[in-house]
C-alpha cells in the first residue's frame, strides 16, 4: 500500500486510479471495518487525525478534483465525507522529496512522458491535506530507512 503524500498532478493515470483504490481501503480502514491493513504506518496518518473519516474523506475528494481535471470518471458517491476543509496534517519535507523520486523511478519505465512532464518541477507540492515541516523521510517510511541502514554498514 502506498498513500501518497505528493500532490496527484504528479502521478500518471495508472498511478491515480490506484491511489483512488488505496484510499478508498484506508476509508474502510479507519472505519474499522477490516481485519487487515489496520496496523499499516501510512493509515496511522489518518487514524491519529482528530477526525479520521473527514481526513480521509478530504483526502479522497482532492484526488476526485484531479480525476475531473483530467476527465475521469471516477465515483464521487464512494468518499463518505467528501469536505473541503479538514485540518492539516504536519508531514517532513524528505517525505514528499522521497516519494517524488520514488514516483519518478516508477514513471521513467512506465510512462517517459509523465517522467518528462514532472522533470520540470521546481518545487514538489504535496497532497493538500499535508503542511510540510523540514526534516527527513518519515520514520514508517521503511524502504528508506532500510537504505540508510545499509549504506552506513
Amino acid at each position: 500500500m502506498r498513500i501518497w503524500s505528493i500532490h496527484p498532478k504528479y502521478l500518471d493515470w495508472m498511478g491515480l486510479g490506484a491511489q483512488w483504490r488505496e484510499a478508498l481501503l484506508a476509508q474502510v480502514v479507519v472505519q474499522g471495518k477490516t481485519k487487515g491493513w489496520r496496523n499499516h504506518p501510512q493509515l496511522n496518518r489518518f487514524k491519529e487525525h482528530p477526525e479520521p473519516l473527514r481526513a480521509v474523506g478530504f483526502y479522497l475528494h482532492e484526488i476526485y478534483k484531479e480525476s475531473q481535471r483530467r476527465s475521469y470518471n471516477y465515483n464521487f458517491s464512494k468518499i463518505l465525507r467528501p469536505v473541503d476543509l479538514v485540518e492539516k496534517i504536519e508531514l517532513n519535507k524528505g517525505q514528499i522529496e522521497y516519494e517524488f523520486e520514488l514516483l519518478q523511478g516508477r514513471l521513467k519505465e512506465r510512462r517517459p512522458e509523465k517522467y518528462s512532464e514532472n522533470l520540470k518541477v521546481e518545487e514538489i507540492q504535496p497532497h493538500p491535506l499535508f503542511t510540510l515541516r523540514p526534516g527527513p523521510p518519515e520514520r514508517w517510511e521503511k524502504s528508506y530507512w532500510r537504505e540508510q541502514e545499509n549504506q552506513g554498514e
